[in-house]
């Protein structure tokens, strides 16, 4: 009998040792996937803000651009004159797709996720990636074109 206790204290030691082996793993696991999520989060932040940087210097860039009037003497010797004006450039396509991107991602993955707030972070930032990506090729087809 005190053989068969004995058996069962080694039993349920080195079995405890076992699962708290697992718990370590997935605890280490869980670590990582969280890193992971959080190195992907501040890769679309860098991302982000980067474009509002681009933004921001070509608001400037706008509104430093002056406007050209020009004195022409007309045959009949009346003054002809002409003038531009600037257009006021809205936001990129780039900075829309992001926001965009951004609020889908977030309500699909509020939906989608058994954990809203987790689920709603991450597929804003992957929205936000995805969204910035079309944006910049739609950007870049737009100056192929001009």
């Amino acid at each position: 009998m005190k053989i068969l206790y004995i058996a069962l204290i080694a039993l349920s030691i080195v079995s405890c040792q076992n699962q708290s082996k697992a718990d370590m793993k997935q605890a280490k696991q869980a670590s990582i996937d969280s890193m992971k999520v959080e190195i992907e989060k501040q890769r679309v932040l860098d991302s982000m803000k980067t474009e509002m940087a681009k933004i921001k210097e070509e608001q400037r860039v706008e509104t430093q651009k002056e406007v050209v009037v020009v004195h022409q003497q007309a045959a009949n010797g009346n003054a002809a004159t002409t003038t531009t004006t600037t257009k006021k450039k809205g936001w990129s396509a780039t900075a829309k797709g992001a926001v965009i991107g951004a609020g889908v991602g977030a309500a699909t993955g509020a939906i989608v996720s058994k954990r809203k707030g987790e689920g709603a972070i991450i597929g804003g930032l992957a929205g936000a990636a995805l969204g910035t990506g079309t944006g910049a090729v739609i950007d870049s087809k737009n100056k192929t074109k001009q």
